[in-house]
């Protein structure tokens, strides 16, 4: 077998087989297959798709290349949530100890934000002390002690180390839009990590990476199928990404509205996906558990301090300000009508909250603050959206990108807001 017959077969619209799919994907973590070769190969099959066993065999080799983890010991159900990724998506950090209050394990390995989207270690890591590598001891540990219950942290080198090499290629080959190559990232990651459950959050609209709800629904649907193949149990759901989560996008920002969250508070919006996803994974975990109920009485809060904790953070420490901010103002009186994901990504990515290239450092406190969602009413002078850096030679490119995320419309009738979750898509 060879990497040019393999290339070329894909290129002319064939499927590959089982054996070179094994082969392709063993060879390429062993550096025999080289990057320029992979690079290839994934252009191929971004141009020429994946039938649906040739994805759930390059799944399983991804798998394959690393180790598995594996906690069916443990004395409670474990259940995972993954995003497809958004702006203001901070759902993970309520969730994983509002699931763990009812009952279940969370291993959740989470990754960093790159581009317009955040990620869930840099804004855990905002909290003085708070750490994301832990070894398979401690993430055991957590996920045992009755107080956390939950883990949030870094993947090991370990764990599906092919995909790891072959998302850096697909990140600078303009092959990342592949719905088989992302299914296949995604699960293969989550697969391993050993959980017995998995709800998915696929994002959907002008702030996610997917845009059409058609691409969004193939891949929640491909995703949903691989994980039954390897007996996980899964369902998805498409979430609306236009506007913003929340009310703000960055990482000490996001980490205090989920306190609120937690705390009984917090926008309407990140309270209804927490506890609808929570619900899904409380069912899938075979609990019976009313998690509206654990967030209203405490022991969800009760279980972010016990989690935070148990990886070397200070629940109670005051979290990272902004040396700089700057506000921007409505110049008219009407209702707000429309506020653009994407654009709020950009601007908080580029005010430090993102990173441009992997490895790159983000600032804790920066990002934007929201003060108006589409619907509300809107007063001449009122702040729309302040925003917040270390850095005050990045607010020009912060309000560049700012300059047409709002839109403000003369009242004329009740606004109809698009409903949050859009669809759910289980075997």
């Amino acid at each position: 077998m060879d990497a040019v017959s393999i290339i070329t077969t894909k290129r002319d619209g064939g499927e590959l087989s089982d054996a070179q799919i094994d082969w392709v994907v063993d060879g390429f973590t062993r550096g025999e297959v080289a990057d320029e070769q992979m690079s290839a190969l994934a252009m191929a099959v971004l141009l020429r798709g994946m039938s649906r066993r040739e994805t759930a065999r390059w799944t399983q080799a991804m798998i394959d290349s690393g180790t598995r983890l594996d906690f069916t010991d443990l004395p409670r159900p474990t259940v995972d949530k993954h995003s497809t990724g958004g702006v203001g998506d901070k759902i993970t950090l309520p969730l994983a100890p509002l699931v763990a209050a009812c009952g279940a394990a969370v291993p959740q390995l989470s990754g960093r934000g790159l581009g317009h989207t955040g990620g869930t270690l840099d804004k855990l890591e905002s909290i003085p002390g708070w750490r994301a590598d832990l070894d398979r001891t401690r993430i055991r540990e957590i996920l045992s002690d009755p107080a956390a219950g939950a883990v949030v942290c870094a993947a090991g080198a370990d764990l599906a180390p092919a995909d790891k090499r072959l998302y850096a290629l697909r990140d600078v080959t303009g092959t990342v839009e592949s719905i088989p190559l992302i299914a296949s990232s995604i699960m293969s990651k989550k697969i391993a990590e050993g959980t017995a459950a998995l709800v998915l959050d696929v994002k959907v609209g002008v702030g996610a990476f997917l845009k059409s709800r058609a691409q969004a629904h193939e891949l929640a649907t491909t995703m949903v199928e691989l994980g039954a193949d390897e007996g996980v149990r899964t369902v998805a759901l498409l979430t609306a990404m236009d506007t913003p989560l929340g009310r703000t996008a960055g990482n000490a920002l996001e980490v205090a509205e989920s306190v609120e969250v937690l705390a009984g508070g917090g926008p309407a919006d990140v309270v209804e996906l927490t506890v609808a996803l929570a619900q899904e994974m409380v069912a899938l975990a075979g609990l019976d558990a009313d998690p509206a109920a654990a967030l209203a009485d405490g022991r969800a809060m009760d279980h972010w301090r016990a989690m935070v904790r148990a990886q070397g953070g200070n629940p109670g420490a005051p979290l990272p300000r902004a040396r700089h901010t700057e506000t921007i103002r409505a110049d008219r009186d009407g209702v707000l009508t429309r506020l653009d994901a994407l654009s709020v990504g950009v601007a908080a990515w580029r005010l430090g909250a993102g990173r441009a290239k992997q490895g790159d450092p983000v600032q804790a406190a920066a990002g934007v603050e929201m003060h108006a969602k589409p619907g509300d009413t809107i007063v001449a002078g009122q702040p729309l959206l302040t925003l917040h850096t270390d850095t005050p030679a990045a607010i020009p490119g912060g309000l560049t990108a700012l300059a047409d995320a709002c839109t403000v419309e003369p009242s004329s009738g009740e606004l109809c807001p698009q409903p949050l979750i859009l669809e759910r898509i289980e075997p």
